[in-house]
């Protein structure tokens, strides 16, 4: 467990992935959060966020940057997509595991029922459901044209927004090195905010203080 968690721990330190990896490991990551199930938990939002302040700094070219980390998402999503029409509604059937929560994917399906085919742009934006959004349009049988446009639409619209805020962060503040940490903690909230939003919204928190012990 101690060993899983620090392998987390520096999935997690965006700042090391792109300093090690580079190009390689930015596509690498995207291509897995958006198109295999399991990459789920990878840092998607803040790790586009921080390249872009890479780039801003003049540490990495920002066309080479967002045309590679693009064509990764569209292909992660069409990969996700191909995963899904394969395997069909048995994926619903499917018992959990380490990396896979088959309630992510149900919470996905909602999602995409009550959006349909638009699921496949909202999602960039909100972590998990952008990596269940293809697998589940894959299982409903959207047709590939119908989805090869909103993928594209969202993967271009996904990485040059968080590549731009990043990017227009490194130009314009000084030291920005020294506000890294602090830039990240706020891109990963404002990417969980939708999330915490729709938990509220159900009213799933009340229960809670129905089964805490009153004094």
């Amino acid at each position: 467990m101690n060993t899983l968690l620090e392998w987390f721990s520096k999935i997690q330190d965006v700042d090391a992935i792109i300093r090690g990896g580079g190009y390689i490991a930015l596509v690498a990551i995207v291509f897995a959060e958006t198109g295999l199930f399991f990459g789920f938990f990878l840092p998607g939002d803040s790790l586009l966020v921080t390249a872009g302040l890479f780039a801003g700094k003049g540490d990495l070219n920002v066309w080479l940057l967002f045309i590679s980390v693009t064509l990764a998402a569209i292909i992660g999503d069409a990969t996700g997509f191909e995963i899904g029409r394969l395997s069909g509604k048995a994926i619903f059937s499917r018992d959990d595991s380490r990396f896979f929560k088959k309630k992510h994917l149900d919470r996905t399906r909602a999602f995409y029922e009550k959006h349909g085919g638009k699921t496949i742009i909202i999602a960039r934006f909100m972590p998990i459901v952008r990596t269940f959004a293809p697998l589940v349009a894959g299982v409903a049988g959207m047709k590939y044209r119908t989805f090869a446009i909103y993928n594209i639409t969202g993967g271009v619209l996904w990485v040059g927004s968080m590549i731009g805020i990043g990017y227009t962060l490194g130009r314009t503040i000084p030291n920005v090195d020294k506000y890294l940490h602090i830039i990240i903690a706020v891109v990963i909230f404002l990417s969980l905010l939708p999330g915490i939003i729709s938990y509220l919204r159900t009213g799933h928190w009340k229960r809670w203080f129905e089964k805490s012990p009153r004094v």
